[in-house]
């Protein structure tokens, strides 16, 4: 087991080929202030905890950037295109957080990780990113504890928006997948218990 969070974090998207690949491609278009966040990181941590022998799919492969000068869709999908070009079995949904608050009813977002904040969990809200020289960098505004103790908890946007939280809780039902997750509501009380078979 990795000494910390962050070595656990980084050794279960280097040592998968797959997460590798798609940090590869998406480096390559070249995106200004880019990560690959939510699942794609969440996922490979539980699964991980859960000694699960195959990958939990993805519902999506959330590509965040960065470009206050060009807020319109055009330059996702072209940049959607281009990914599905390169790995056509990824489900590709490429976001400019420039433009993301407008759709959140949030005021305007300063960066990636500042747009990260707005997320409603807390282990949701990391990301990577594979530098120019091959090291990996994390975003994560909330930290990683939550993400490595298997437990979902309300951002301070989820408890502001508690109904979208819960939902969006309810809807993931994160602990029929990973059986020792844990979510709380937004009064730190159990929303979702761990599975007993945990």
């Amino acid at each position: 087991m990795p000494d910390s969070a962050q070595d656990l974090v980084m050794d279960c998207i280097r040592s998968s080929p797959w997460h590798m690949h798609t940090l590869q491609a998406v480096r390559a278009v070249d995106l200004p202030n880019w990560a690959i966040g939510a699942g794609f990181v969440r996922n490979a941590v539980w699964d991980r905890l859960h000694d699960h022998p195959a990958l939990t799919p993805l519902a999506d492969v959330d590509v965040l950037y960065f470009d206050a000068n060009d807020i319109g869709r055009d330059r996702e999908r072209r940049v959607e295109t281009r990914l599905d070009g390169a790995l056509a079995d990824r489900p590709w949904s490429v976001r400019n957080q420039a433009r993301m608050h407008l759709r959140n009813g949030d005021p305007p977002y300063a960066s990636t990780l500042d747009a990260m904040r707005f997320w409603l969990e807390t282990p949701t809200c990391v990301a990577v990113r594979l530098e120019a020289n091959d090291e990996l960098s994390l975003l994560a505004p909330y930290g990683l504890r939550d993400l490595v103790k298997l437990r979902g908890r309300p951002t301070p946007a989820g408890r502001r928006k508690v109904g979208a939280y819960q939902d969006r809780m309810r809807q993931k039902d994160w602990p029929a997948i990973w059986p020792k997750v844990v979510v709380f509501g937004p009064d730190e009380t159990e929303f979702m218990p761990a599975r007993p078979d945990a």
